[in-house]
């Protein structure tokens, strides 16, 4: 039998192996691509745990090598495993330079956006997840201080695309603070459940004192007349993608809403002129940013533009 024709054989499936399990349980995990922190500290060093632990049992095996015939051999094995590793990194992982800021909507925290900020993560961006106080300070206000904030640090980090997914009043913040800021580093932007053209829930209950005290002076302009806030701001003229919901379990408010809504806010109203393209899913307002559907289509149109319709 020839020793080194077996040897040789055996090192290439060692190689095989230890590239091909840890991506495969990669995958298996995430249908989205791989985080490259993911890839530095749990792919790489189960790669190479795998491939040591079978090199040894076929050198302890193959004994019969010369010195230098060994250290060829297992020379040509670590070429082979950088360079499989280096061919099966995925090429669409987002660059390191594009960051995203993430906004709650009203009477909600920085907390409801846990689970978009660690997907978009898994997916290689670097995430800033704002927090700010939605029912204390006019929209104006909110938008200049805590948006203008969030562009300021992703620029000292060194961020040369800035994109922006937002839940319901977190849209209208982005709306309002880029019709006053021109940003040459903007990227895509997603908006959840936004009252793009206000919500006829404010026309009816807005001038009561509780709603006012539960939602704000931020939540009290965003009704559908003309001169709300979200009508004043006009249409956009960056690349939008707008994710709409059909389900509401609050019909009380439903019933107060013209055609489909998600319990907040019609699908028509979350429309506005020059968005890039929308997409409703059967989710209600307050899940936008948790669905799974809605984080996979989120990272779809920040990709590529537009979103997935192949799947109904």
């Amino acid at each position: 039998m020839d020793i080194a024709a077996l040897y040789w054989k055996l090192s290439v499936m060692v190689c095989i192996i230890a590239i091909v399990l840890p991506w495969f349980i990669l995958f298996r995990q995430s249908n989205f691509g791989a985080n490259p922190k993911f890839l530095i500290h749990t792919v790489m060093p189960v790669s190479i745990m795998i491939f040591v632990s079978v090199n040894r049992y076929v050198t302890a095996h193959t004994a019969a090598y010369t010195r230098n015939t060994g250290t060829f051999f297992l020379m040509v094995k670590i070429i082979i495993l950088l360079l499989g590793m280096l061919i099966s990194m995925p090429a669409k992982s987002a660059e390191s330079n594009e960051y995203i800021v993430l906004l709650h909507g009203l009477c909600r925290t920085a907390k409801s956006m846990t689970k978009m900020e660690q997907s978009l993560e898994k997916q290689g961006y670097h995430v800033l997840n704002v927090d700010y106080p939605s029912r204390k300070l006019e929209i104006t206000d909110l938008s200049e201080k805590y948006l203008g904030d969030a562009v300021k640090s992703c620029r000292s980090k060194g961020a040369v695309i800035i994109h922006f997914v937002a839940h319901s009043l977190g849209g209208i913040l982005i709306r309002d603070y880029l019709s006053r800021n021109k940003m040459p580093d903007l990227g895509r932007v997603v908006m959840l459940g936004p009252p793009n053209k206000g919500s006829e829930i404010v026309d009816i209950l807005g001038e009561l004192k509780l709603f006012e005290w539960i939602n704000g002076i931020a939540g009290k302009n965003l009704g559908t007349k003309a001169g709300s806030v979200p009508n004043q701001l006009g249409p956009v003229r960056f690349s939008l993608g707008i994710i709409a919901g059909d389900r509401s379990v609050n019909w009380v408010n439903s019933a107060m809403i013209s055609g489909r809504d998600d319990g907040k806010v019609s699908v028509e109203n979350t429309k506005i002129e020059g968005m890039s393209d929308h997409i409703t899913l059967h989710v209600t307002h307050p899940y936008l940013m948790k669905n799974k559907e809605s984080i996979r289509q989120t990272i779809v149109f920040l990709k590529e533009g537009r979103f997935d319709k192949s799947i109904k």
